[in-house]
């Protein structure tokens, strides 16, 4: 089944202009699907059936996978079958029915405003890569943009005159506006921090690990992890985080839901109706902390 997965991840990258890291994914999760069939007795593309399939559902389920992982793989798993049937290699689809299991929605973890302050606040000295860290931390609250969009970023995405960057993914292009204190922190890296990270070296990419080289997702995965550790920060943080509370922060004092929006990038306005939910949720709870007599 390997040249057949080889065959899919070209034709996601050629046809459908897929990212690396969407190809990635794909391909991991099929290696993964393909390597479980083999061990059932299924070496061959057209010899899976919709039994083997539910097999491996459970047998993921079991291993303790979560629904979001689970329906991640599956909707690879569909993928591929579907390509390989419009493409005549099997006669029939055994993916078409599978079911991914239900997947519990939960709330954003958004923090207060103090809590972003004393994040931002932690990589306060003057070496390279602590100037660098304040300016990635920085622009991340002031745009709302996703981990993936932070880290591919390049110098030309950059519009310091005016203040806006351009993100960029398979299907469409942004531009997202970031103020003063994001400027002055990504003007400070430009000029000092990322020539020291580059020693020499020419790179178009805008955010570089200490060796010059691109910073990669686990790289900035374990910054923020350990800025939010020394702030005190009991929540569990992740770079998305700072995404939900940028456009929780944005709507709480006011913002135009369309643009936080167009901002943010969703597809669907319910997705950005979550934040202001959320944020009319948390008013009506302080409203009555504050002044129910046995709250």
């Amino acid at each position: 089944m390997k040249e057949e997965i080889k065959s899919f991840v070209e034709y996601l990258e050629k046809e459908k202009g897929a990212s690396e890291n969407t190809r990635l994914s794909y391909g991991r999760d099929l290696v993964q699907m393909a390597a479980y069939l083999e061990t059932i007795g299924i070496a061959e593309i057209g010899k899976v059936t919709r039994t083997a399939l539910n097999s491996y559902v459970l047998h993921m389920e079991k291993e303790g996978k979560a629904s979001t992982t689970v329906s991640r793989m599956l909707a690879s798993v569909k993928a591929f079958f579907s390509y390989e049937f419009k493409c005549g290699n099997i006669k029939r689809d055994p993916a078409e029915t599978l079911r991914a299991p239900k997947i519990e929605k939960k709330a954003p973890v958004i923090l207060s405003i103090d809590e972003v302050n004393r994040l931002l606040a932690q990589p306060s000295g003057n070496s390279a890569k602590e100037i660098r860290d304040r300016a990635m931390l920085e622009l991340l609250y002031a745009t709302g943009i996703r981990v993936s969009e932070l880290i591919h970023l390049t110098i030309g995405d950059v519009n310091m005159a005016v203040g806006f960057i351009t993100c960029r993914d398979e299907h469409k292009e942004r531009t997202v506006p970031f103020g003063r204190v994001a400027k002055e922190a990504l003007s400070r890296y430009l000029t000092s921090a990322r020539p020291e990270l580059l020693k020499g070296k020419e790179s178009t990419w805008l955010f570089t690990n200490c060796s010059g080289s691109p910073m990669s997702r686990q790289g900035f995965w374990k910054i923020i992890k350990f800025y939010g550790n020394k702030a005190g920060i009991e929540e569990d943080i992740t770079p998305h985080t700072l995404r939900h509370s940028f456009a929780a922060h944005l709507i709480g004092n006011g913002a135009d839901m369309k643009a936080v929006q167009t901002m943010m990038g969703h597809s669907d306005m319910a997705t950005t109706q979550m934040y202001a939910a959320y944020m009319e949720n948390n008013s009506v709870r302080e409203a009555y902390q504050g002044a129910h007599p046995r709250r």
